[in-house]
């Protein structure tokens, strides 16, 4: 199972969307003076960029969306803040930046004889096992810092610095600071959280149409692909399937991540008014169920490494569960969930790792 999660990219040539700016400055709160060279980025986008010497920045191209901006220095806090942007350019304005404070202690180093067995843990639940994975890498792994609790099978891992992750799959270089990793082995659950940017790699115009297709058919059956047509009243034409699945608890369940439910899914599909509800800020949508939301994607067979629940006469079309821990999960018009905690993946969906993750911002080649 996958808790959460988000990412995605621009790949469309020859179609015109909507391209706004977002400005603004950056100061030290210390002395007011200007911050150059801060990195500035959209989260989990391919939109970023450096401030100048006066400490100003422009990111361009942006798509309308909520965004978590980023600033990030060395010797200073990182900045967030949460950014709606719908029609019109933005102007964030003059950014305070605060400064680390750095207390100096004995370091003592000790090689941990279980690194490599952690890291390779590590690098199988987030990456992936997917093809795509087969062509990621991580550069620097020695950014990572892990703990294990031998009790509980736990792995927890922070990044003290941004990984610098190659996907010559999907032909991208991605930097990602992880902020939280939490593995729980028996239960087979996974959580990860970070910020990231997108950067195209560069390569011959073969190369680029290959991964241009790759990048459409990772994009296709995606929570993304899925959101987004909830917003455009597409599921169906955009070959979704949704049914209610209900679960109620085994009496018999003994632990581990088989066989804690007894389920039922009803035959009847759902239509879209059943699940999916407009909100009354601009650009935010949401979803809902008492239930468990089981998605279909009918172009795109299972994958047998995603188990899911799966009643013998269905076809075998790429299944993914979507389990409710808060009423609604809201999400934004580039399909990215605003409150990761409120829904768990299975199936399809679960099994996904940054190996096939897309920039945000990306947009699918239109036919």
């Amino acid at each position: 199972m996958l808790k959460y999660f988000f990412l995605l990219l621009l790949f469309l040539p020859g179609i015109c969307l909507a391209q706004l700016k977002i400005t603004g400055k950056v100061i030290n709160m210390t002395d007011t003076k200007p911050v150059p060279n801060a990195s500035v980025f959209l989260n989990n986008a391919q939109v970023g960029n450096k401030t100048a010497d006066d400490g100003t920045f422009t990111l361009s191209n942006v798509k309308p969306g909520k965004y978590d901006f980023i600033i990030s220095i060395i010797g200073y806090e990182t900045y967030t803040y949460s950014v709606q942007v719908n029609n019109t350019n933005v102007d964030l304005g003059t950014i305070t930046i605060i400064p680390k404070t750095f207390q100096l202690n004995e370091v003592k180093i000790r090689p941990d004889p279980n690194r490599e067995r952690y890291y390779a843990i590590f690098r199988r639940q987030f990456l992936g096992t997917s093809a795509n994975a087969e062509e990621c890498k991580i550069l620097n792994s020695d950014v990572l810092d892990f703990d294990y609790d031998e009790s509980t099978h736990v792995l927890k891992a922070t990044s003290h610095d941004f990984m610098e992750i190659e996907n010559k799959a999907l032909g991208y270089r991605i930097k990602y600071k992880l902020t939280n990793f939490n593995f729980n082995g028996p239960m087979q659950m996974l959580y990860y959280e970070g910020m990231s940017t997108f950067e195209d790699m560069k390569g011959s115009a073969r190369q680029k149409r290959k991964w241009g297709k790759r990048r459409q058919y990772a994009y296709l059956g995606s929570p993304m692909h899925f959101y987004r047509s909830a917003i455009k009243g597409t599921l169906d034409s955009e070959n979704f399937v949704i049914r209610r699945l209900i679960r109620k608890p085994n009496p018999d369940y003994r632990g581990g991540p088989n066989n804690k439910y007894l389920q039922s899914l009803i035959s009847t599909p759902l239509q879209r008014p059943e699940f999916f509800m407009f909100t009354d800020k601009e650009g935010l949508y949401a979803i809902g169920c008492t239930d468990c939301l089981y998605v279909m994607y009918t172009k795109k067979g299972q994958d047998p490494s995603n188990n899911v629940y799966k009643p013998i006469d269905l076809p075998d079309n790429a299944t993914s569960i979507i389990a409710f821990d808060e009423p609604h999960a809201f999400f934004d018009s580039n399909g990215i969930v605003a409150n990761p905690h409120s829904v768990i993946y299975e199936g399809d969906w679960g099994g996904s790792r940054v190996a096939d993750l897309l920039p945000v911002d990306y947009e699918p080649v239109k036919k």
